[in-house]
């Protein structure tokens, strides 16, 4: 209902502005405005959300401020059913931007160059819109007194205003009262000139004593009176309007000084986020700084304990190939070894073959003699000196008894030696054999044993060869990688060298 009040008050003002939009629409009237025909050629120019995004927009990115307690139009009941509470908030939005905006001084003499009532309610209107503002980030202490000051001083305005006001209605008081002491005057005076003609007609008005003369008397003392009254309200009404025009006066420079600390104001809200983007940059380029400190102390420490890494993996390295080069060595010494064994064990294995071919010459010399005794045994037989049946001729006995029967001398004679020849010629062979198998077959033994031992230990050797070698790859890979990381901080440390300078803006000062 206030806010309903408030608008009904400010239709003048609402008035005057829609006519700034050049419509051809009559809008002198509240009815003009509800008619939708004024709204609909003003919508043809503008759009009511834009406006009032572009409102919300202005006041909280340019001038720094929040509405958040302040109920906010709604466009849609404004362009439906026109609103006439939703226009006063929209018209009091506009209002607010106007009086913030670069151009205020040209809409504040706009706005005082109206009636009295009107610029009562534009600045009710001012002042309900700055109580709902709020500062929308924290400023600094000049920001704050320039903030209080300028509250200060429309505070200080709207006294004016209202002092103003009261020597506005004190004056046409004065005016009244003037008005009815005139009319009293007038009645007065024609009261006097009815009772001077009545006075001329009966008795002199110079006789005190008369009725007249008393009454002419008293009418004279209550002119004066009123005389004096009048002349006193007319000096209090020429002090009014002096006191009235000092305080327009004084309104004027209160206004100007409004109009001063509000660019003031302006000047330290930009001063402030010039500050602000400042020390912004102050912390990102000391927290920049704080990280090349430590990459670079990083990159130090591993460059040292890559160092450290590449200085015992190279000594490793040159005794792992020293180890090596000895193992290729004994590797070597060994194959010659295992190639002269080998060498031995064919020219004992020959020698072997040879004894073998010997021995089964021997045994078709000894098969041969076995035939010839067998002859000879057959012989006897049919000369019928044999006694009893063949004897085994592999046996000794058999032999002696053999020769024993033999009566020739000659023959018994061949057959002993011949037996002899046979028994020295089995002892040496399976002497001889045995002994050359036994050397042979240890010799070949431990050539076998000494081939597998080589074999062992070749595998071994080339299986941590093979091991050294993948070491030695992976040692060399990691030496790429530290020195690719290493690159990389390089790099990443001269970039962010070069974002430090770059975001680092130069100092704006107040004076400049």
């Amino acid at each position: 209902a206030v806010m309903t009040s408030k608008v009904c008050k400010s239709n003048k003002c609402e008035f005057l502005l829609i006519q700034t939009f050049g419509v051809e629409a009559p809008c002198k009237t509240v009815e003009d405005l509800t008619s939708g025909v004024v709204m609909a050629q003003v919508l043809q120019k503008i759009n009511l959300k834009k406006i009032l995004k572009g409102i919300l927009d202005y006041i909280q990115e340019v001038l720094g401020q929040d509405i958040n307690d302040f109920p906010l139009p709604d466009v849609n009941l404004i362009g439906e059913h026109s609103d006439a509470a939703e226009l006063g908030r929209m018209l009091q939005l506009i209002l607010g931007c106007a009086v913030t905006c670069e151009q205020k001084q040209e809409y504040i003499k706009t706005i005082m160059v109206m009636e009295e009532s009107v610029q009562h309610v534009v600045m009710t209107a001012i002042q309900e819109l700055m109580t709902k503002e709020t500062p929308a980030t924290g400023g600094n202490d000049s920001y704050v007194d320039l903030d209080r000051q300028l509250k200060k001083t429309v505070e200080e305005l709207n006294d004016a205003l209202a002092t103003k006001e009261e020597i506005a209605q004190r004056c046409r008081e004065l005016d009244l009262q003037v008005a009815a002491l005139q009319e009293e005057k007038s009645s007065l005076l024609a009261e006097n000139q009815v009772l001077m003609e009545r006075l001329n007609q009966s008795d002199s008005i110079e006789d005190i004593n008369s009725p007249a003369g008393r009454r002419h008397l008293q009418l004279q003392t209550q002119l004066e009176q009123l005389q004096e009254e009048t002349f006193r309200l007319e000096a209090a009404k020429d002090d009014y309007r002096i006191r009235c025009e000092e305080l327009e006066k004084e309104l004027l420079d209160v206004k100007s000084q409004n109009e001063d600390l509000t660019s003031l104001a302006d000047e330290a809200q930009s001063l402030k986020d010039e500050i602000d983007v400042l020390r912004h940059s102050s912390d990102k380029v000391s927290k920049l700084e704080v990280l090349l400190d430590f990459f670079f102390f990083n990159t130090v420490v591993l460059e040292n304990e890559e160092l450290r890494k590449a200085n015992a993996a190279k000594a490793q390295l040159e005794t792992y190939k020293r180890q090596v080069v000895e193992l290729q060595n004994r590797l070597s010494e060994e194959s010659k070894k295992a190639d002269k064994m080998e060498f031995e064990y064919k020219r004992l294995k020959e020698k072997v073959d040879s004894l073998q071919k010997e021995k089964d010459r021997m045994r078709s010399e000894r098969d041969s003699l076995k035939e010839t005794i067998e002859e000879l045994h057959c012989v006897q037989a049919q000369e019928g000196q044999l006694t009893s049946g063949l004897f085994p001729l592999g046996s000794n006995d058999g032999s002696d008894s053999l020769a024993a029967e033999i009566t020739t001398p000659e023959m018994r004679e061949h057959v002993i030696r011949l037996q002899h020849e046979n028994k020295m010629l089995k002892l040496a062979q399976e002497g001889s054999d045995n002994e050359k198998i036994a050397l042979l077959q240890s010799l070949l033994e431990d050539a076998n044993r000494r081939k597998n031992e080589l074999e062992t230990e070749n595998r071994l050797i080339n299986q941590r060869l093979m091991e050294e070698q993948s070491q030695v790859e992976e040692l060399q890979k990691n030496l790429q990688e530290q020195g690719s990381k290493a690159d990389d901080v390089s790099k990443c440390l001269y970039s962010c060298t070069r974002t430090v300078l770059c975001v680092i803006p130069a100092p704006v000062y107040w004076w400049q």
